[in-house]
């Protein structure tokens, strides 16, 4: 019996040293059996230890791949990574408010590396006003949920009330991960119809930890595709990151932070 691979849309940033972005998102939705269709947002020239260029494709091409695919193919899930410009946000706003864009999960691309912000207004806004009220879950890290909440988010207790006060903007649930709050712990903090919850792990050193909130948001979504409950599809993706960590965490791959093993291969 022939069985059709489930479709799941990223509509994201490409990283041409192939360790987030789009590269991260197809590797992990391959992972988890999914078929990755892609709407490009923004080209980078960029290796494991810096990023040389970036242009942003217009919102006309954006949108012309994005209404190509969704007029073709079953989307069961869609993640969102870097949009870039205030027009994309918004044209994934008017698809996501149509019911286009089924299953959403938004990671909020909007700090660099060092956790300066990318964008100024409209971008942060709009994700907030034109995004957030259609998705399934929100995944910031602890620079952009400072930046959505407008507070510093530097221990536990601010992560689960910053949890809670992006829950506020319209998603079903947030994750606020803790991969960048320093220690031998590695928490994210959920919340989800009102309950806050945390999901432990132990950090592991190693510098090959480039793509991994790509990486939860992608596997949430395909989780979500699998019909999980949208709580199972956060636990599942948690553990699938953790564990990709790990097994390359001996890897030496480029002179930065290079990714992480979504493939199993290092078993």
């Amino acid at each position: 019996m022939v069985v059709t691979p489930t479709v799941v849309l990223t509509i994201a940033g490409s990283d041409s040293a192939g360790g987030a972005g789009i590269q991260a998102d197809l590797r992990t939705l391959a992972a988890h059996g999914m078929h990755g269709a892609t709407v490009v947002t923004v080209v980078t020239a960029q290796s494991t230890s810096e990023t040389r260029a970036a242009e942003f494709l217009s919102a006309d091409l954006v949108g012309a791949q994005l209404d190509a695919v969704l007029s073709d193919l079953p989307v069961a899930a869609v993640k969102t990574g870097m949009l870039g410009t205030a027009e994309v946000v918004s044209l994934v706003g008017e698809h996501a408010r149509a019911g286009l864009l089924p299953n959403l999960v938004v990671d909020p691309v909007l700090v660099d590396a060092s956790g300066g912000a990318l964008f100024d207004d409209p971008v942060p806004q709009r994700y907030v006003t034109e995004l957030f009220p259609h998705a399934s879950v929100v995944t910031p890290n602890l620079h952009e949920a400072a930046l959505l909440v407008r507070a510093p988010v530097g221990t536990v207790g601010d992560m689960e009330r910053a949890a809670a006060a992006i829950g506020a903007m319209g998603p079903a649930a947030v994750v606020v991960k803790g991969g960048r709050l320093g220690g031998q712990r590695s928490p994210d903090v959920v919340w989800s119809g009102g309950v806050v919850r945390r999901l432990p792990a132990i950090r592991v050193e190693t510098c090959n930890d480039h793509g991994t909130g790509c990486s939860l948001a992608s596997a949430v979504a395909a989780n979500l595709a699998r019909g999980m409950p949208r709580d199972g599809a956060i636990d599942a993706a948690k553990y699938f990151v953790s564990r990709a960590i790990s097994s390359a965490a001996g890897w030496r791959m480029g002179s930065g932070h290079g990714p992480i093993d979504h493939m199993g291969w290092s078993g």
